[in-house]
């Protein structure tokens, strides 16, 4: 079942969408400057279709621009860690408590469908990374919601800087089980509707991976 899926409708889009793929994924690097000269020769399209991209990557916080240095990617820290995932854990709580609530009875049988699919990967120790959209086990609960306020500020705001830190420095080692576990355990406090349940394994799950991810950064650091 489809809930989501971003399909480029115009040429803007479809640069914003591979520019901030590759942002997320590290092809450009954190931290670097961009050029718009220098991308829209790379991307083939005007330089107006390359600011209007930088702009869409700025609102989602992939980008920052500094007085006097232009737009740069952003650079993953401890303290941009934090930020975002003291906010992540309460929105994405939240997300969990209304999706308990809010869910139909199909949508909750895909979910656990799905979870169902991540369970070969785990068993076989491969690293736990979900692709982001319709097959990521966090977006479909934020759609889950129902709130469009709350939708929009998870999946508009932060959902790509969330990624671009599980993707670079992401699951792996004894945290993939893990994390699969308490996804299961999510999954069934949504099943049984209990909203309560629901919100505080998924801060507790938020807070284990944020743990992890920042263990991984002071060790890149060091």
């Amino acid at each position: 079942m489809t809930f989501f899926s971003e399909q480029p409708v115009t040429t803007a889009d479809k640069t914003f969408y591979q520019l901030r793929k590759a942002i997320v994924e590290g092809e450009i690097l954190q931290g670097s400057k961009l050029s718009e000269t220098e991308l829209s020769t790379k991307y083939a399209v005007s330089r107006a279709v390359i600011r209007e991209a930088i702009n869409r990557l700025e609102a989602s916080h992939l980008v920052e621009r500094k007085a006097n240095v232009g737009a740069r990617v952003v650079s993953l820290s401890a303290e941009g860690l934090l930020e975002l995932y003291q906010v992540r854990e309460s929105l994405e709580g939240m997300a969990a408590r209304l999706a308990a609530i809010n869910m139909s009875d199909q949508e909750i049988a895909d979910l656990q469908t799905l979870l169902n699919s991540h369970f070969n990967e785990v068993k076989s120790g491969q690293s736990y990374y979900q692709e982001a959209g319709d097959v990521d086990f966090h977006y479909r609960i934020i759609l889950g919601s129902k709130n469009k306020h709350l939708i929009s500020m998870l999946l508009d705001g932060i959902y790509h800087l969330v990624r671009m830190y599980r993707v670079q420095l992401g699951m792996s080692g004894p945290r993939v089980t893990t994390a699969f576990d308490e996804h299961k355990h999510i999954v069934q406090a949504i099943c049984n509707r209990d909203a309560e349940l629901a919100e505080m394994l998924m801060r507790r799950h938020i807070l284990y991976s944020k743990n992890s991810i920042e263990n991984k950064l002071e060790h890149t650091m060091q």
